[in-house]
């Protein structure tokens, strides 16, 4: 199964030293059953860029608890692996395209990893400020995230990820 996985830079950089990767409570998104039925339309390629865009709004609010946990500002990009997995559970109490991993995720299930450019970064920056508000229903806030979410993350191979790491 195809899931999509949040994250951010510093959860990359552990990834790329330890060739594993545990997400937050195991937590990853993917094109499930419910996610099928809540649309009405859409073929696998636009629900799975559905469950991209719900993993890079969780990698918003990873990016706000880092923030909080690290006391500085963390590298304000939003990150999303996709990697295929054996094993995943259906969460449908959490949302549509939640799933939970069975196990942590080695580097060799990476599929490829999304990120925004530099170019992102401000829009990024306010949008993990707001996201505690929009979840409340901040109408001001879920346009800031909207102005994040403009921004398409780009895609790197998985023999890129050390590369871009590097550069950053």
């Amino acid at each position: 199964m195809r899931v999509y996985i949040p994250a951010t830079i510093a959860m990359l950089q552990r990834l790329v030293a330890d060739q594993e990767f545990d997400p937050v409570s195991r937590t990853a998104f993917a094109v499930t059953p419910a996610l099928r039925e809540a649309y009405a339309s859409g073929d696998d390629d636009e629900l799975a860029e559905v469950a991209m865009t719900e993993a890079a709004r969780a990698s918003l609010r990873l990016l706000a608890a880092e923030d909080d946990d690290e006391g500085a500002a963390s590298i304000q990009r939003r990150a999303v692996i996709a990697a295929d997995v054996d094993e995943a559970k259906l969460r449908p109490d959490l949302d549509d395209a939640v799933v939970r991993l069975a196990a942590p995720v080695t580097l060799a299930e990476v599929a490829s990893v999304h990120v925004d450019l530099a170019e992102a970064e401000p829009a990024i920056a306010k949008a993990v400020e707001a996201i505690d508000a929009a979840d409340l229903g901040d109408a001001d806030a879920e346009f800031v995230l909207g102005d994040a979410e403009d921004h398409e993350l780009a895609w790197y191979a998985t023999q890129e990820l050390a590369f871009l790491l590097d550069l950053l």
